[in-house]
């Protein structure tokens, strides 16, 4: 009570001079304001009326108009009073706190520590002159003072050249930063919304709204601010994101006005006056708690991609949650289900990508290997010192000796720890950021705008793609051309004349005053261009039917402004028609409605005759309407629209909310047939798309002989094929048993063959994406791509490995909840997404093969070096420069090689292939042994060759050798020209082909020659290399170039002799999903008696399989019969009864969800394939010995 008298007296108070009290000149402060949005509801609504009398009075104190919106002359006054609508975001890492986070590497801080010590001890003399000769062995080689003094060079140079590292580092984190930045402001840019200024709808970037806007609110938009409703038509709001609630909230100018920003608006349409922007805003405020994002959050933002919307996003967490809410999945399966569904969803876009699992796994295989060699190796070095020194020797351990002996060890520990940093391949992550980074750069100009990182890579993988037709695959330009009026089918339309002129009269006012007020038909831009549609493309096409019949819509809406419609039952996917009241100047009413011909017209009990009377619609005209007119429309790809109206007496007034009673006894006025072209240059890209292995269905909501007529157009379907096209009722018919469950079962039979779904709902998309993606009927999971447009997609976006969301005609809701945006809504952009998909993964392999090639030569060689001559042939400094060579450079020169159309001619390599293949681990061995053999001759007989003094043995501080040096320069050398050979995984000949359309490979290559060059020539003590003469260097050279010469050599093997390297590519087999130990680690429904249970099943069928497989092998030898034949019969009878197992077998005949591959269960089917594997290789060693 005390608050409404403070208030009372405050609007006393101000008496008439409302604005001189508050800032700007405005009426009401951004506390109030920010106070007034935090009320709901009636509240809110008595708060209004109280302040400021009612909305007019509001828009009056914030200088607007309801109708006309801002002049627009203000505008920087009103940002400066009431903020601007932008989060501002945190604040970017500097240049120095990503150098900090560069040192934090462990490997980094030991070797640090290592180069000090070494540093601080070579500054030491021991005391007295004879010391050095009673600490025998350990001090030779120090005599010569000048080399005694240069001890410290070799600590400082690993300093360097771990500054050099972090400096090169830090630089790639910031360079990646930035892009994120740039890419999180052009999708800022790219969102835009309706308001009304002087009058005129203008579409604007968000960050443009201010305070005292007339925004325009439709289905389908994502709030960008706070506002009250002016005026509204059948408003429903999911506010999910910021109260959990997932029922859609109803709102109304009179009972509850407050929109929300970050709410998604479900239904209808209206205007709302803009009252909190930015900071100020209900979503701003939550953010202001958040510190904007603690650095955490930064962090998850940054790993996701980016969030739109000035940031605008509630907490993330919420979203994956929210978006299952928004759909009504009841009809599919039951709560529990859903509830699971949500968890998954939550947890499957944390996950990894299926590149970063299998990349994760593979360095921290080899990171491992190479701990246990660098512990040997410093194990080995010391034990060989201790034994020869004071075993063998039999010298005393002297106390003025320690600090000779500590530097021998902390040299040992180098050596080690060199080691360690050439095995741990960071180069990994950091060929997967760039490749990503560099792909997302160019996909932009591919038309697709990535939200999310993996999804890029993803897209190479995948094998089906779900499309929707208008916009997609057609050009979304909607022209009537053909209708059915006054009983007569007109194939073109037919000229005003023609129309009894009461037809016409009803004809033109039901399309006119039906249809969003935003939706226009404009004058073309450019002489000779097309009329610009504006708004919903089907009724751009309707309006253009009256512009067609000499007649004009605007002066018909001015006469009945939006304001003055009655009641609006706005389009949505359940009703699939719109209907609008309007009262007539007698106090009756008239409700106009359009929408899909088969519904309205089952709603339509009269139809308009020749004269434009009414006359009775039978059932059976019904169907012979249907026979004649809609479905030879349909079957010329048309989409038909069927108007019509109803009148109501004034008095009683019918109940409006009633409305299955009010939609039905509707009189049928006309048929519309309108054309939506398909895209030139769709049918070439969905051959590519087939020719590349991808299947491509279309899923639409027209009806089924249009979509049928626009699959062959586009080539989907080819008469003849085996293929099928259903609509969404019998596609629920045939999956859903007697209980309406969807089965897998039922799925599995239905999806392989579909190419069409017609008239299907969003919960339909949503349960095919769900079905494919758990389907377990090939090797492969599928991995499914789906475009939506419409804030009812979200579900299928989300659910799908990949979320296409259409730029142009998307709403927020479906941009949010997808992966990927397509920019031009085009579906030859998707074929160029699948294309650098592949490219990534392409250039991850070759990186991957250049790598590990390196990485096994020189780990081998440090270690058997050091075991054998107590040093490493390749010193500490060398071997981060070979590091540096390996893992930025490489990563730079092979991760940016740009996409080829040979990308599309392959089949998609599917989620469970290993990420090294048999040709690949051919090229790493055989690059292996050609590099080993020439290092190992060069290290024992280089000198012999080269006749050149040994550097073999060599003391503590002895001066560089030119033998060592050589064996360094070759090494580095082919290292280079292997990287040309690295740029071919697929067994190609030609590696230097398409070398010049990557400037950045050949600066890389040219770049590191001429470094090299100077490390060898002038490097001196640091690097340990010593000048080499030109005869030198051109055998160093020569050897390099071998690795060409020895790639043509090693592309000539056939796979097929070389049979062990199946198993070898298998060491990847196991990261067939990411992060899936640790999601079932997450979830605690798998408990551990149910694990045992299934491991239980694993082993039995293990068991029974070695049983048949003995049996089998007796009986081949009894009948005597051709082995190989019997085996192969084998495998496949094995494969089938292994597939019944499966489905037979206790834990698989719950839910879909226990086959998808994440679930244990779906995991069980895998180890079952893998044990047949091992199986077939028992058999064969059976069948060696059992040959006649």
């Amino acid at each position: 009570m005390g608050d409404l008298t403070n208030s009372d007296y405050y609007a006393k108070n101000q008496g008439n001079d409302v604005s001189s009290n508050h800032e700007g000149g405005f009426g009401v402060s951004v506390m109030e304001l920010r106070d007034l949005m935090e009320l709901r509801g009636s509240e809110a609504v008595v708060k209004i009326q109280e302040e400021y009398g009612d909305m007019d009075g509001l828009c009056q104190r914030l200088k607007t108009s309801p109708t006309e919106g801002l002049t627009g002359d203000d505008l920087d006054k009103r940002k400066e009073v009431y903020g601007e609508n932008l989060i501002p975001p945190k604040k970017p890492k500097t240049f120095l706190q990503l150098v900090w986070e560069a040192l934090q590497d462990v490997t980094l801080i030991i070797l640090e520590v290592a180069a000090l010590i070494s540093l601080g001890l070579s500054f030491y003399q021991p005391p007295g002159g004879d010391s050095g000769e009673s600490c025998g062995t350990a001090a030779a080689g120090a005599e010569d003072e000048g080399e005694a003094e240069a001890g410290w060079i070799e600590g400082a140079a690993i300093l360097l050249s771990v500054v050099c590292v972090v400096l090169v580092t830090a630089f790639n984190d910031w360079s990646k930063e930035k892009q994120f930045r740039g890419l999180q402001s052009r999708i800022e840019q790219e969102q835009k919304f309706q308001v009304v200024r002087g009058a005129q709808v203008i579409q604007l970037p968000v960050a443009d709204i201010v305070v005292g806007d007339i925004a325009q609110i439709k289905y389908g938009d994502l709030l960008p601010a706070d506002g009250v409703l002016i005026q509204g038509n059948d408003l429903k709001i999911d506010e999910s994101s910021l109260t959990g609630e997932s029922d859609h909230v109803k709102k109304d100018a009179d009972k509850d006005p407050m929109l929300l920003s970050g709410t998604h608006v479900m239904e209808g349409s209206g205007r709302m006056l803009v009252t909190a922007v930015g900071v100020n805003s209900q979503t701003g405020i939550i953010f202001t708690l958040l510190g904007a994002g603690e650095p955490v959050e930064e962090e998850k933002k940054k790993e996701k991609g980016i969030f739109g919307l000035e940031k605008a996003r509630l907490v993330k967490k919420q979203d994956g949650a929210a978006a299952m809410e928004m759909q009504p999945l009841k009809s599919a399966e039951g709560g529990e289900m859903e509830e699971k569904e949500k968890k998954k969803a939550n947890i499957s876009k944390k996950e990894k990508s299926v590149l970063q699992g299998k990349l994760t796994k593979l360095a921290v295989q080899i990171g491992k290997a190479g701990l246990v060699m660098s512990a040997i190796t410093v194990i080995i070095l010391v034990l060989y010192f201790a034994v020869d020194n004071f075993v063998l020797q039999k010298r005393p351990w002297l106390t003025e000796c320690t600090p000779i002996y500590v530097q021998y060890f902390v040299k040992f520990f180098i050596i080690g720890v060199t080691v360690l940093v050439v095995a741990v391949p960071e180069g990994l992550p950091l060929a997967v950021t760039i490749s990503l980074a560099y792909s997302v750069k160019k996909m932009m100009k591919d038309n697709n705008l990535v939200r999310h990182l993996d999804a890029c890579e993803t897209m190479g993988n995948a094998t089906a793609i779900c499309s929707d037709k208008t916009g997609t695959l057609t050009t979304n330009r909607m022209t009537a051309v053909a209708c059915y009026v006054g009983d007569v089918h007109y194939k073109e339309i037919p000229d005003p004349g023609a129309l009894t002129a009461k037809s016409l009269d009803i004809l033109v006012n039901a399309i006119s005053l039906n249809s969003a007020y935003t939706t226009k038909i404009l004058p073309a831009t450019k002489e000779g261009g097309l009329p610009m549609q504006v708004g919903n493309k089907t009724e751009c096409g309707l309006l253009g039917l009256v512009l067609d019949l000499k007649r004009d819509y605007q002066p018909i809406r001015n006469q009945i402004p939006e304001e003055k419609l009655y009641k609006v039952y706005t389009f949505n996917s359940a009703r699939k028609s719109m209907s609008t009241v309007i009262k007539l100047s007698d106090g009756s009413f008239r409700m106009y409605s359009k929408g899909a011909s088969e519904i309205v017209l089952k709603k339509c009990t009269k139809i308009l005759n020749q004269e434009g009377e009414p006359r009775v619609f039978r059932p059976r005209d019904k169907d012979e309407m249907v026979k004649k007119v809609i479905e030879p429309m349909a079957c010329d790809g048309l989409r038909t629209i069927c108007v019509a109206y109803r009148d109501f007496p004034g008095d009683p007034e019918p109940l409006w909310d009633n409305e299955n009673d009010i939609l039905n006894e509707l009189t049928a006025v006309c048929v519309v047939g309108i054309e939506d072209p398909v895209r030139p240059e769709v049918p070439d890209a969905i051959i590519r798309c087939q020719r590349a292995g991808i299947t491509v269905r279309m899923v639409t909501g027209d009806n089924i002989n249009t979509a049928r007529a626009i699959a062959i157009k586009c080539g989907i379907i080819h008469p003849g094929e085996d293929f099928l096209c259903i609509d969404g009722k019998e596609f629920n018919r045939r999956i859903r048993n007697e209980k309406g469950e969807v089965e897998q079962e039922r799925m599995d039979k239905v999806w392989p063959k579909l190419r069409v779904l017609a008239r299907s709902s969003p919960t339909d998309k949503h349960t095919l994406v769900k079905g494919i993606i758990d389907s377990c009927l090939t090797d492969q999971r599928q991995v499914v791509a789906v475009t939506g447009d419409g804030t009812n997609d979200g579900p299928a976006l989300k659910k799908a490995d990949v979320g296409f969301a259409m730029g142009i005609a998307g709403t927020d809701v479906a941009k949010e909840a997808s992966d990927i945006i397509l920019t031009d809504d085009n579906f030859s952009s998707i074929v160029k997404a699948v294309m650098w998909g592949r490219n990534v993964y392409d250039s991850i392999s070759k990186f991957l093969q250049f790598q590990l090639t390196v990485n096994v030569v020189a780990v081998i060689v440090a270690f058997t070096g050091a075991c054998i001559t107590q040093d490493s042939p390749l010193k500490a400094v060398q071997m981060l420069w070979v590091n540096l060579i390996m893992d930025t450079f490489a990563s730079l020169a092979l991760a940016t090689e740009p996409p080829t159309e040979a990308l599309l001619m392959r089949k998609p390599y599917g989620r469970n292939k290993p990420l090294i293949s048999s040709t690949m681990t051919k090229n790493i061995l055989g690059h292996g042994i050609y590099q080993l053999v020439i290092i190992f001759s060069l290290l024992f007989v280089g000198e012999q060759i080269f006749d050149i003094d040994s550097g073999r043995h060599a003391p503590l501080h002895s001066p560089p050798s030119e033998h060592y040096t050589i064996i360094f320069n070759t090494f580095v050398l082919m290292q280079l020209f292997n990287e040309i050979n690295a740029r071919k995984i697929h067994g190609e000949r030609n590696v230097f082909d398409g070398i010049f359309r990557n400037p950045i490979f050949c600066s890389i290559v040219f770049g590191t020659f001429a470094i090299q060059i100077v490390i060898v020539q002038f490097g001196g003590k640091p690097f340990s290399c010593t000048p080499l003469d030109l005869e030198k260097w051109g055998w160093c050279t020569f050897l390099g170039l071998g690795e060409l010469v020895w790639g043509q050599v090693i592309a000539t093997i056939p796979n097929s002799k070389l049979r062990f390297l199946r198993g070898a590519g298998q060491l990847t087999k196991k990261n067939e999903m990411p992060g899936d130990e640790d999601m079932n680690e997450d979830n605690e429904e798998i408990d551990h008696a149910e694990r045992e249970l299934r491991r239980g099943q694993v082993l039995w069928f293990r068991g029974l399989n070695r049983i048949q497989t003995q049996i089998d092998v007796v009986n081949t030898f009894k009948s005597g019969s051709s082995y190989q034949g019997q085996l192969r019969r084998q495998s496949s009878t094995t494969s089938q009864n292994q597939d019944v197992t499966n489905v037979s077998s206790p834990s698989h005949v719950s839910l879909s969800n226990a086959l998808s591959p994440t679930s244990p269960a779906g995991r069980n089917q895998e180890i079952c394939e893998s044990s047949n594997q091992d199986f077939w290789k028992t058999l064969e060693f059976y069948g060696k010995f059992c040959k006649p």
